[in-house]
C-alpha cells in the first residue's frame, strides 16, 4: 500500500467518501472481566505493535498498523503498511502537521492510538536546543481494532482472517492467571541527588525565576519482568483516570494515570483535570482521614493546587467560547493507587478555529507534571534532571475521525526499552517545598506500580499467587 493509497488532497475528498479503505466489522457478547480479555488480545500474538487504553469502562486494543505517524526534531514521517514513507517538515507546530495527515488519511472511520512524549513541549515552544529524543510522539492507525464495553464488543479489521480470529479469540473462555508480584525497593537510587536538586529548585523559585517545578527521578527495575501481568496486578489494585499498555516501535510501558491531560468530544467540549497536592493513602481509615485533613489545610499543598488550576483555567480560555469555561470540580479528593490527590475539573467549548488538536497542544503537557510557568520549568528540568523524560509526564492518546481526542498523563507507569525497565516519579516543588518531604513523595506515587511488579519467572503457572480481588 501505498502512501498516495491512503492520501489525498482534502479538496478531492467526497463526502460520502468514496474510494476509503473500510473495515469490516462483527459485534459479539463477551462475558467476563475486560482486563482479562484484553490483555489475552495483546499475548496472542496477532502483532508485537499493540496500545490497549481504558477509559472509564470502555476498553480499546489497537492491533498491528496501517499508517504510523512519528514527529522528530524537524519532521512529521508517515510509513505506511508496505514500509514507504511521507515526510513532512514542521516550523513552529508539528501537532498541527500531525492533525493535516490525519485529516486525509483515506481511512474510513479511523482512530490512532499512541503517545507523545514530554519533550514534543520543547518542540511546540520553540525550544529546539533542548530536545535530545529521536522519537517525540509516535501514532498508528490499527489494522485491527476492539472496543469493548459493558459485556459488548465491536471487533473492526481490514484483514478478514484476522477479524475471525479476534472474534474466536473473544467468545473463548477466559483463563485467570494468579500472578505473583515481587516488591521493588523505591527508596533505592540517587536520594541525595534529588533533594539536592530540589533544593536548587526551591532557591530558584525563591529568586522568582519561576513559581512551581516538577522534578522526577528514576527508579531502575534489575530484574526481567512480566510486563502484562505487572499490568493485570497493578489495575486491580489501582484506580486510575485511565489505564493502558502498549508496545510501539521498541518501547513498551503500562500505567495506570491519575488524571486526563484533556478529553475532546465530537461536539468540541474540551475538559481537563488536573491533579496536585497528595498525601499517603493509608490502609488504616484513622490514619487515612488524618491524611486527607492534612492535606485540606496545607498551605503549600493549596497553593501547588490552586496555581496549577488557574494555569488550566487560562489555557482553556484562550481555546474557547467566551463564557463557555467552567470550573466543574474545585479540590476534591481522588484516590489513586497508593495516594490521594487534591483534584480539579476545568471544561469548555472549543471555538470553530480550534480543533482536538490545538487544544491538545495548548494544555501538553499537563500543568501539573511541568510546572509555572511552563517555558521556564521545561529549562529548569533540563538542568536539574540527568535523563531526559522521553514518555514520562507525556500522554498515551487516542484520536478519532470524529474529532474525539482522550490524553491520558502518563504517570504511575513501568518502562521498557531494550534490556532496559524503570519506573519514574515526581514532586511539584514551590517556595514552601521541604527536600526530605519531596523525597517522600516520590516514594509514595513510585509504590502504586513497584508493589505490583511481576517479575519474569513468576510468569509460569508453578508457583503463582492470587493478588486478591480488586481494590484501591
Amino acid at each position: 500500500m501505498s502512501p498516495d493509497a491512503l492520501l489525498w488532497p482534502k479538496s478531492t475528498v467526497s463526502s460520502n467518501h468514496a474510494g476509503y479503505l473500510r473495515y469490516q466489522e462483527v459485534e459479539l457478547d463477551v462475558p467476563g472481566d475486560p482486563l482479562w480479555v484484553t490483555t489475552r488480545l495483546v499475548e496472542s500474538g496477532i502483532s508485537e505493535t499493540y496500545v490497549l487504553y481504558e477509559h472509564t469502562g470502555q476498553w480499546s486494543v489497537g492491533l498491528g498498523s496501517l499508517a504510523e505517524f512519528s514527529v522528530t526534531a524537524s519532521e512529521v514521517v508517515l510509513t505506511t503498511a508496505d514500509g514507504r514513507r511521507r515526510c513532512v517538515p514542521w516550523d513552529t507546530s508539528p501537532v498541527d502537521r500531525v492533525a493535516e495527515l490525519l485529516e486525509a488519511v483515506k481511512i474510513d472511520g479511523w482512530r490512532a492510538y499512541g503517545w507523545a512524549g514530554f519533550e514534543l513541549a520543547l518542540a511546540q515552544a520553540g525550544l529546539p536546543d533542548l530536545i535530545s529524543e529521536d522519537t517525540l510522539l509516535h501514532l498508528v492507525i490499527p489494522h485491527t481494532e476492539v472496543r469493548l464495553a459493558a459485556g459488548h464488543a465491536v471487533v473492526r479489521s481490514t484483514w478478514p482472517d484476522v477479524l475471525d480470529r479476534v472474534a474466536t479469540l473473544l467468545a473463548s473462555p477466559v483463563t485467570e492467571v494468579p500472578y505473583r508480584p515481587r516488591p521493588v525497593d523505591v527508596e533505592q537510587g540517587d536520594a541525595e541527588g534529588y533533594r539536592s536538586a530540589v533544593a536548587a529548585a526551591v532557591q530558584e523559585i525563591r529568586d522568582r525565576q519561576l513559581q512551581k517545578l516538577i522534578l522526577s527521578r528514576v527508579v531502575a527495575v534489575e530484574h526481567p519482568i512480566d510486563l502484562v501481568g505487572t499490568y493485570v496486578v497493578g489495575r486491580r489494585c489501582n484506580n486510575p483516570s485511565r489505564s493502558f499498555l502498549l508496545s510501539m516501535g521498541g518501547l513498551r510501558a503500562a500505567g495506570f494515570s491519575p488524571e486526563i491531560v484533556v478529553e475532546v468530544d465530537a461536539c468540541g467540549q474540551v475538559t481537563t483535570q488536573p491533579l496536585a497536592g497528595t498525601r499517603e493513602l493509608s490502609a488504616v481509615a484513622e490514619e487515612n482521614h488524618r491524611l486527607r485533613s492534612d492535606l485540606l489545610s496545607d498551605a503549600k499543598e493549596i497553593f501547588e493546587h490552586a496555581i496549577s488550576v488557574k494555569v488550566a483555567w487560562d489555557e482553556l480560555v484562550e481555546l474557547c467560547e467566551p463564557g463557555s469555561v467552567v470550573i466543574n470540580e474545585f479540590m476534591t479528593i481522588k484516590e489513586r493507587g497508593s495516594v490521594q490527590h487534591l483534584a480539579s475539573s476545568i471544561s469548555g467549548q472549543l471555538t470553530r478555529k480550534h480543533g482536538p488538536w490545538q487544544a491538545f497542544g495548548a494544555l501538553f503537557p499537563s500543568v501539573t507534571a511541568s510546572g509555572v510557568p511552563k517555558k521556564a520549568a521545561y529549562a529548569a528540568i533540563r538542568r536539574h534532571e540527568t535523563q531526559s523524560r522521553g514518555l514520562y509526564s507525556g500522554a498515551v492518546l487516542t484520536v478519532d475521525q470524529s474529532g474525539a481526542l482522550d490524553a491520558a498523563l502518563v504517570l504511575r507507569t513501568i518502562f521498557q526499552r531494550g534490556e532496559q525497565t524503570w519506573l519514574r516519579a515526581g514532586a511539584g516543588i514551590v517556595e514552601q517545598s521541604r527536600p526530605e518531604r519531596e523525597y517522600e513523595e516520590t516514594c509514595e506515587k513510585l509504590r502504586s506500580v513497584a508493589l505490583h511488579v511481576v517479575p519474569a519467572e513468576a510468569s509460569s503457572a508453578v508457583g503463582r499467587e492470587s493478588t486478591g480481588p480488586p481494590g484501591r
